[in-house]
């Protein structure tokens, strides 16, 4: 039809083409209402308070302790020396001594206490002296009774650190006992320190240094490089390295620091470093029990939370399957009994998975039981549900025609209803198991087992952030295996049971001579 006709018909109907006016503004209304609510919910919530007061700057630190980490030296202002420390657990091991902390060494002379001499009782009834008998000997001043003798400070002559530059990227820091000069690209800036005092910045601090307030410690800015803090007994710098530090071997490992091919060598072809196993079995020992990263111990929890997440997903739909039947309105014809399982469904379902854990915490302790119990619970109420759903959709001509035959009631459920529906379930429960995968490690988190509770405990330090996000690589590494394969699995699955239809179909089609 042409413009004209469809005018022409519109003419001759006018009420068939009429709009009603809610169908004429029902776009621009719902899209006014979701204007409304959306800024409805900005006031109810604060969202605006919330973006100002949030600390971007903190936020953007976690971010990078993610995909990095952090070298802190402490340089400590002495009298006419300083001393440089670094943390316990150092990632440059014992015996740190990084390049880019240069150290200007010279003689210096401080005075020390010395040990004092514990008082030595005299017999004050001989007055003579062991060189000459009958000479008088000549008396000491006696110290106090139970008191050594008071100390006397003494001078010693060592080599100490008299200054120190800290590079960190395009800035540097060099610190003397007095005086600081931070140095960024074209800026500099020098601090006079008054030992236990005050930190006094000698020119107006640029954008990338904050002194709250006056002799306060000044926080210096290095951009994503790393940061420090002059404070009026030391200087704390933090230089920031891309990777993750010590990730194959701790500092404790006599691999530790060695390139690749020393130590391929070593595990092939070198001298045995333990006499009692290979090199290859030392190294594989030190990369499981690394001390920093605990890879034995995280794949460990990993694998738990994998077996928490089948074993309580296998118990639920072998549960669920024969309540699914009793909840069947058309395959358990009794009212009662419908009601029951149906109730007692929605019971297991209300309960959150979580809450579910956290009860079988306290009743059988921490670790995986507890989770695969709440998942077990969980997953009975969900997948019965939808079990008793899927079989009371089926077509009951399949049931009818075997029922016809003369078949038992276990026969027709058998030949006439689980073919409509055991693919369906099996596909339910493929896809609940790669979602338990996921549900397993947050209800990990309170006690249930499985790295859930590996990761809990690396986020509460607040310092692991490295060790957080390894974790969750290797959860979504799992996640995306699981979800390939039970993809994989329904698609065969319902790829079969299509088949399967088609064929039935066509072979009940009569012979066409039979139609000719």
């Amino acid at each position: 039809m042409n413009a004209d006709a469809i005018n022409d018909v519109a003419a001759r109907h006018p009420d068939a083409f009429r709009r009603s006016p809610w169908k004429r503004y029902a776009t621009p209304i719902g899209i006014l209402l979701c204007i409304l609510y959306t800024f409805y919910c900005s006031w109810f919530f604060s969202v605006a308070g919330v973006l100002e007061k949030a600390n971007w700057n903190l936020a953007g630190a976690y971010l990078a302790d993610w995909v990095s980490y952090e070298i802190r030296p402490d340089i400590e202002f002495k009298d006419n020396h300083l001393t440089i420390d670094y943390s316990r657990f150092s990632k440059l091991g014992s015996n740190p001594d990084p390049d880019w902390v240069a150290k200007q060494m010279a003689i210096i002379e401080r005075q020390v206490e010395a040990v004092p001499a514990p008082a030595v009782a005299t017999n004050k009834s001989s007055q003579d002296s062991f060189m000459a008998p009958g000479a008088p000997t000549a008396e000491k001043p006696a110290a106090p009774s139970g008191q050594s003798a008071p100390a006397v400070p003494e001078t010693v002559r060592e080599n100490a650190v008299v200054a120190a530059t800290v590079t960190l990227g395009d800035g540097q820091i060099a610190v003397t006992p007095k005086l600081v000069t931070v140095t960024r690209g074209a800026e500099t800036v020098v601090f006079d320190i008054a030992k236990g005092s005050s930190v006094t910045p000698r020119t107006p601090l640029p954008d990338w240094i904050e002194q709250r307030r006056p002799g306060s410690t000044a926080y210096v800015s290095f951009g994503f490089l790393g940061r420090a803090e002059v404070q009026n007994d030391e200087v704390v710098a933090w230089r920031r390295f891309f990777g993750w530090a010590n990730f194959v071997f701790d500092t404790n490992s006599p691999f530790w620091g060695k390139p690749f091919s020393e130590v391929a060598s070593l595990i092939v072809a070198g001298a045995r470093i333990d006499p009692s196993r290979s090199n290859a079995a030392l190294a594989w020992d030190n990369i499981l029990n690394n001390a920093e990263w605990q890879h034995g111990d995280v794949w460990l929890k990993l694998l738990q939370t994998i077996v928490m997440a089948f074993v309580g997903t296998v118990l639920a739909s072998i549960v669920a399957f024969p309540l699914a039947f009793l909840a069947a309105r058309n395959v358990t014809p009794s009212g009662i009994a419908n009601q029951v399982t149906k109730r007692f469904f929605d019971f297991l379902r209300s309960v959150d998975m979580l809450i579910w854990a956290l009860f079988f915490t306290r009743g059988f302790g921490p670790g995986p039981l507890a989770g695969m119990s709440a998942i077990f619970f969980t997953d009975t109420g969900t997948l019965g549900k939808l079990y008793s759903e899927a079989l009371e959709n089926i077509d009951d001509k399949q049931r009818e025609g075997i029922r016809s035959v003369g078949a038992t009631p276990a026969m027709v459920q058998r030949y006439g209803v689980l073919p409509q529906v055991l693919p369906v379930f099996l596909s339910q429960s493929l896809y609940f198991w790669e979602s338990n995968t996921r549900s397993a490690t947050i209800i990990g988190a309170v006690g249930a087992g499985g790295i859930g509770l590996k990761l809990w405990e690396a986020m509460r330090t607040n310092t692991n952030w490295a060790n957080v996000f390894y974790m969750v690589l290797l959860i979504l590494l799992v996640v995306f295996i699981f979800d390939s394969i039970s993809s994989y699995l329904r698609r065969k699955l319902m790829g079969t049971v299509a088949n399967s239809n088609d064929e039935r179909r066509v072979s009940a089609r009569p012979p066409a001579a039979q139609i000719a």
